[in-house]
């Protein structure tokens, strides 16, 4: 065939080797956190209940509305407070007549008694319905009080300010005093409290960083903390350590922290999930790798691709401690100085020359921007956590 046919193809020019995009690799201080879980509670919670009894007339406020201090809720029938409060008036009057003559008698008595007009019995008879009357009048000027305060309960305020939750009684409702259903509930939740549990081990070497100083103190004494939601964000608002628990949980070996985090937007409600990043060390020399230059082979072992000095690929096994935003900190397998591809996976092989180009990171044409490696035949062991939007997720 070949005989017969026509000319040979020419031969392929021979190419040059192929462009990659690295990064020189530095060490920096990086702080360290670590990612503990939480919910967030109300900072203040108060159920509304009444502390009369009487028929609901009216619903003074909007449901899921913020309320202030003292602003009217309900409004109770008072129309038998009212009677009560002009009846403890009434008996007060009483008293008062009784008392002021009791008082007159018995000062009398004791000018009498003076030239033995009357006898002694007589005398000290006269004093004790004095001080009787006058202790009827301080009971009944009790009574009043109470009848007052009574009155003034029979239009239900709000204990704190913060947003009301919806009422659980409609006008026309019968309830009693003290209840055990509320009538409504109200929360603070600016700020907002978010409980979260660390390690008794981890928490005493934090307290010892503290005390060294390695750590930076905000608003005179205290230990800031970062807010993650539950969909991956960053929640745009610090937060301060406020309390350690006192009991180590026997269980689980943990203790209890509790953070206080401004809620302005009111974006926090109570019982949402959140992480707390709690600053947990100072790594003096930690080395940071993009995540997209990382890849797993089928058993989950990670690998990147390095320059060498003379400018060939290696594949270069390494291991990684954790997560840092969009890198991996580093525990072993690299040093400070080496080039590491980030960009160009698709073209090269350990073992191709190359021709290395310095990449920007922080520019939008960096390793970001730039295609993925070739996908894995396979996908990852059991277990395995791929992020496949940070980094290339597949072994060469």
């Amino acid at each position: 065939m070949a005989a017969c046919g026509g000319k040979d193809a020419p031969a392929t020019e021979p190419q040059g080797p192929a462009a990659v995009g690295v990064v020189t690799l530095q060490t920096r201080a990086q702080q360290l956190d670590a990612t503990l879980p939480g919910r967030t509670r109300a900072y203040l919670t108060a159920e509304v209940r009444p502390q009369v009894s009487g028929i609901v007339q009216q619903r003074l406020f909007t449901e899921g509305a913020l309320v202030r201090k003292g602003q009217p809720l309900y409004q109770i029938d008072d129309r038998p407070l009212r009677a009560t409060e002009a009846s403890a008036e009434a008996t007060l009057a009483r008293a008062e007549a009784t008392a002021r003559t009791q008082e007159a008698n018995a000062r009398r008595n004791a000018e009498l008694v003076k030239i033995d007009a009357i006898s002694r019995q007589a005398y000290d008879e006269s004093q004790a319905a004095a001080a009787q009357a006058r202790a009827d009048v301080g009971v009944a000027r009790a009574n009043l009080e109470t009848a007052r305060i009574n009155l003034r309960y029979s239009r239900i305020e709000a204990p704190i300010a913060g947003r009301i939750s919806l009422s659980s009684v409609t006008p026309g409702a019968l309830v009693t005093a003290n209840q055990a259903n509320a009538l409504t509930t109200i929360v603070q939740m600016d700020p907002m409290y978010v409980d979260f549990t660390q390690s008794s081990t981890e928490l005493v070497q934090l307290k010892r960083d503290w005390e060294a100083g390695r750590y930076q103190k905000v608003d005179g004494n205290q230990m800031r903390v970062r807010i993650r939601l539950d969909d991956g964000s960053d929640y745009p608002h610090e937060g301060r350590l406020q309390f350690a628990g006192v009991i180590v949980n026997d269980t689980t070996g943990t203790v209890t922290l509790r953070a206080v985090v401004p809620n302005p937007d009111g974006v926090l409600m109570p019982g949402m999930y959140v992480q707390a990043l709690l600053p947990t060390g100072l790594a003096s020399d930690a080395l940071l790798i993009p995540q997209q230059s990382v890849n797993r082979d089928l058993t989950g072992r990670a690998s990147v691709l390095v320059v060498n000095a003379d400018n060939v690929v290696e594949k270069r096994p390494v291991e990684l401690a954790r997560a840092l935003g969009n890198r991996w900190l580093v525990d072993s397998g690299l040093q400070p100085g080496e080039r590491l591809v980030v960009d160009g996976f698709q073209r090269i092989k350990p073992g191709d020359k190359v021709a290395p180009q310095v990449v920007d990171l922080n520019t939008k044409n960096g390793p970001a921007a730039a295609a993925p490696a070739p996908a894995a035949s396979a996908p990852p062991a059991a277990g395995q956590s791929v992020d496949i939007t940070a980094r290339p997720g597949a072994s060469r």
